[in-house]
């Protein structure tokens, strides 16, 4: 039994490893990971077995990805593998989590244990480079293209996680309500993993998904929070980070580079803007591709996208058919975001309240790039489901099938 414990207890680490740091195919594994791993998992499932809650959710992906891949891109490739990780994440939560509160709670705590793993590596990286980036390397099976950064290949796929960390971590820290040393002390951390992680859409997201969560959580009070958190934050720059880090590797020297502002955000939403108004219907009805309609672009010239997963998949569906399925894919979410917060003060909602606003923290990053739900994002997805299920299991359905059930 306690054998069986710890094979169970390996194989929801790899596979959440590999759904964290979208690990599918390298030039070692040949095989889709995450569905080899998950489908390890299937031997133990959780009884009585819940029947698929994701049908609704599965159709409506199906659909997008096949319009947005296939007739939009042509790109076979990204659908499979995208569609498959979609797949298997909602297999292991409906199965194998099931309605287990333990099983969930573990899940929880192993994937956001592991981007802590990739928030250490960042820190790392700063001051050991030539040791951390082969480690990166060997841990990720693929060579990596930017430093410093954690369990990622490029910084930009390092800015989810660092934003569905920081916002977890620190809401949950006020959720679970804990000391006001221990809250700046998580605060504290929080913003060194911002400022060393060199992603400022990542700092936007922090920040936008911590206002919104203290003026509803406190009310009032957060005006005087908000200040106080500024203030905060400006005492650990000022005492901590100025004069101990490396000048040349954090999000303020990043952002003063010349090539910090040679790709703009806003320019390139502007020029997005500006194909999306010449083919208002979407590209899919017009025939084109995003190379075809950006031939010659100023912004564009090197098949650079807008860096807005939101407005690159309208460009490509059209306003209707992309609102209406934007829509659709975070009709359930929303809802059930929108209930929780008229009991937002109920203790037993605290680690529901930490996923809602880690994900609005990741949705809110999709803004300035290109991950998202859509490309299957690690943290992004792992959020998405874990706030459905986290509903199915406070709120079981009735619905139940027998098997004979084998317990890790």
């Amino acid at each position: 039994m306690l054998l069986k414990k710890f094979f169970v207890t390996g194989v929801i680490v790899f596979y959440l490893y590999t759904l964290a740091f979208g690990i599918f195919m390298t030039d070692l594994l040949r095989i889709p990971a995450p569905l080899i791993f998950c489908l390890l998992l299937i031997f133990f499932l959780q009884k009585p077995v819940q029947k698929f809650s994701y049908y609704y959710e599965m159709v409506v992906f199906a659909i997008s990805l096949f319009l947005y891949f296939i007739v939009g891109m042509g790109d076979y490739k990204a659908f499979f593998a995208v569609f498959v990780t979609i797949g298997t994440c909602a297999i292991y939560f409906n199965y194998f989590i099931g309605l287990s509160k333990q099983r969930f709670n573990v899940s929880v705590y192993i994937f956001f244990a592991l981007l802590m793993l990739s928030m250490v590596i960042m820190v790392l990286d700063h001051s050991y480079s030539s040791i951390i980036d082969p480690l990166r390397s060997r841990m990720l099976d693929e060579q990596v293209k930017q430093a410093p950064s954690g369990l990622s290949i490029t910084q930009f796929t390092f800015g989810y996680q660092v934003a569905a960390f920081t916002v977890f971590v620190f809401v949950a820290a006020c959720t679970f309500k804990q000391n006001i040393i221990l809250k700046a002390l998580v605060l504290g951390a929080c913003l060194i993993c911002i400022y060393l992680g060199m992603n400022r859409s990542a700092f936007v997201s922090f920040g936008g998904a911590v206002v919104i969560f203290l003026f509803i959580y406190y009310r009032y009070k957060a005006v005087l929070l908000v200040v106080f958190t500024i203030a905060i934050g400006f005492a650990v720059y000022t005492y901590v980070l100025k004069g101990n880090m490396d000048e040349k590797n954090n999000i303020l020297s990043k952002n003063q580079a010349k090539e910090a502002n040679e790709y703009n955000r806003a320019n390139l939403a502007a020029e997005n803007l500006k194909i999306f108004a010449d083919y208002p219907f979407g590209l899919i009805f017009y025939g084109k591709t995003w190379d075809d309609v950006t031939y010659r672009n100023p912004l564009f010239t090197f098949g650079l996208s807008s860096h807005n997963a939101y407005l690159m998949f309208i460009t490509y569906l059209g306003p209707f058919l992309g609102l209406g399925l934007l829509g659709a894919i975070y009709y359930r979410v929303a809802r059930l975001f929108f209930q929780t917060i008229k009991n937002i003060r109920y203790k037993n909602n605290a680690l529901y309240l930490a996923l809602f606003f880690a994900f609005i923290a990741v949705s809110l990053n999709a803004l300035s790039h290109n991950g998202w739900l859509m490309s299957v994002d690690g943290p992004t997805i792992f959020l998405y489901f874990a706030i459905l299920q986290y509903n199915n299991i406070y709120q079981p359905q009735k619905d139940t099938i027998d098997i004979i059930e084998s317990r890790p």
